[in-house]
């Protein structure tokens, strides 16, 4: 489907055509036998985040055989942390696998959507990014897979105006703007900023990077290059891939109970704290120690793994870190709080993203809102963190408490996907023409979820933007282990979903011999796989680290 075009009544509408995006795209045809579909993004092509971000040293921080989908794994990544071109090649080739090109209508923004309650579907309210024209089209299922990574908080000091310099964010980055020579200013400090500072230190005259709050670096390790013997075996050896997947998503879940408020968890925090401290006293200069020793519990903010050496790039004469707050731009300056003013060409804003994902306007049954929705519960939910009740046919891909701090976000696309597939097959199937959360199901499963945060680091107040400032909830973070997930959204019932058939509503059915392949066998292939990592644990880690 070329740019621009469309099916006037698709079974499915995506909005977003970032991993998320792909990934349900994908699925919907492998699982679900499903091609009606249309996919829009206000970008021209597929990417998301990975074709927004385009500054000096982007890329992942998660080992690359576990930051790429399951069902389509890629032997061809050059490091064990690849950088961001690596990754867009990687999301094109998985375009033209699936032949997805021709279901996106690039350009082109979501402003809203409202259920019919006449017709059971979606008015989904769009508009051309270019020409400004708007317009709506309908569909029986709506599926946000709307990134919270994708509007730069701007620069709100005065004087932008008369600064005759460039101002430039991470995730809208001018590739003709040049640093070389330049004197550049650095807003902010977390995993953008510590990739950007060591990518451009030798090219520019001088960087002054302005920090707020600590973070907790941690050694990245080398960023091993993976050899064409190794991407040979990845390619022909079968299950060998798969394997290393496995065991890095063993390694990376062994970091989880230090996120609990328990013994083990406040041992485990002390020794990464630990960690950090003396990483930051072997690398940094003391003068910057203080800015670099966070004070907070370890895990209320989301770690900083060092992959690409920032801290030992501020041993460099022409970088300078501080803590003094711009309060004003110049014609060729920055002016700061403390009353010091710094040479500046070119401003890297790398200081976030607005939270407004949940902006667009919402409407469910009887034209209710997401807002008064969640008004009236008194804090943002959803159920799975992928479904509302009186939003039928409504999915989130990466919802409300879906975020995980410490491992890849492809696990949580994929393994919420796979719920979705599940819950959406039989109006697919055309055997129902609706599926939302129970309300009661609802309820009782966020308050699960809330009860279980206030058991980790995660509700500390250490300024993190999982908290939402007007109501101190927590709306971003799942509080469970990665093994539960999976089980939730994979094995567990439907219970908690109400179908509405032709002509009556009712649970849907589970016979007996589904309930064991949910149950039982899963939880048999569990303790398999779990007496496998016991068994290969060490050699995991010495393969990992």
């Amino acid at each position: 489907m070329a740019s621009g075009t469309f099916c006037s009544f698709p079974k499915v509408i995506i909005v977003g055509a970032g991993f998320s995006g792909l990934a349900m795209a994908c699925q919907l045809k492998r699982e679900l036998k499903c091609d009606d579909f249309v996919i829009y993004d206000r970008d021209a092509g597929f990417g998301g985040t990975w074709l927004a971000n385009k500054y000096p040293g982007c890329g992942v921080d998660i080992p690359a055989a576990f930051y790429s989908l399951s069902f389509a794994p890629n032997p061809d990544f050059s490091n064990l942390f690849p950088k961001r071109d690596e990754v867009l090649q990687y999301i094109n080739n998985v375009v033209m696998e699936y032949d997805l090109s021709r279901h996106l209508v690039g350009n082109t923004e979501w402003i809203g959507a409202s259920w019919q309650d006449n017709d059971n579907t979606w008015l989904v309210s769009l508009r051309s990014v270019t020409t400004g024209e708007e317009y709506t089209q309908r569909c029986n299922i709506l599926i946000s897979a709307v990134g919270a990574l994708t509007n730069p908080n701007p620069l709100n000091v005065p004087g932008v105006d008369r600064f005759q310099g460039d101002i430039i964010h991470t995730a809208r980055w001018d590739q003709s703007v040049s640093l070389r020579d330049k004197n550049v200013i650095v807003l902010g400090n977390g995993a953008s900023a510590t990739q950007l500072v060591p990518a451009v230190a030798e090219d520019v005259r001088s960087i002054t990077q302005f920090m707020r709050s600590k973070q907790y670096f941690l050694p990245g390790g080398n960023n091993t290059t993976i050899s064409p013997i190794w991407q040979n075996i990845f390619r022909y050896v079968p299950g060998v891939l798969l394997a290393v997947r496995f065991l890095i998503f063993l390694y990376l879940e062994t970091s989880t109970p230090q996120f609990n408020l328990t013994k083990t968890g406040a041992k485990m925090r002390r020794e990464t704290a630990e960690i950090s401290e003396r990483y930051v006293k072997e690398n940094a200069p003391e003068k910057y120690w203080p800015l670099l020793l966070a004070d907070y519990q370890v895990g209320c903010k989301r770690r900083v793994f060092d992959h690409d050496g920032y801290i030992s790039t501020l041993n460099r004469d022409n970088v300078r870190l501080t803590d003094d707050e711009v309060i004003a731009l110049n014609e060729r300056s920055v002016s700061t709080k403390s009353g010091a003013t710094y040479p500046a060409d070119v401003v890297v804003l790398a200081n976030g993203f607005s939270l407004t994902q949940y902006d667009t306007e919402l409407c469910g049954r009887r034209g209710r809102s997401r807002q008064e929705s969640w008004k009236g519960a008194g804090y943002i939910k959803a159920y799975e963190s992928i479904g509302m009740s009186e939003f039928p046919n409504f999915f989130y891909i990466l919802g409300p408490n879906s975020g995980r701090g410490h491992t890849s976000a492809v696990f949580s696309i994929e393994n919420y996907i796979d719920l979705i597939i599940r819950v959406i097959k039989p109006i697919i199937a055309g055997s129902a023409v609706s599926v939302e959360p129970d309300m009661l199901s609802e309820k009782a499963y966020n308050e699960r979820l809330q009860a279980a945060l206030r058991n980790t680091v995660f509700n500390n107040t250490c300024r993190s933007w999982f908290i939402d400032p007007q109501t101190g909830y927590n709306w971003m973070i799942y509080p469970w282990s990665s093994f539960y997930m999976w089980w939730t959204t994979h094995v567990a019932g439907l219970e908690g979903w109400v179908y509405e058939y032709p002509q009556t509503k009712q649970m849907p059915p589970r016979p007996a011999f589904a309930l064991f392949m949910r149950t039982v066998l899963p939880t048999f292939v569990v303790c398999l796989f779990w007496g496998a990592w016991t068994y290969t644990k060490d050699l995991c880690g010495l393969f990992v680290v």
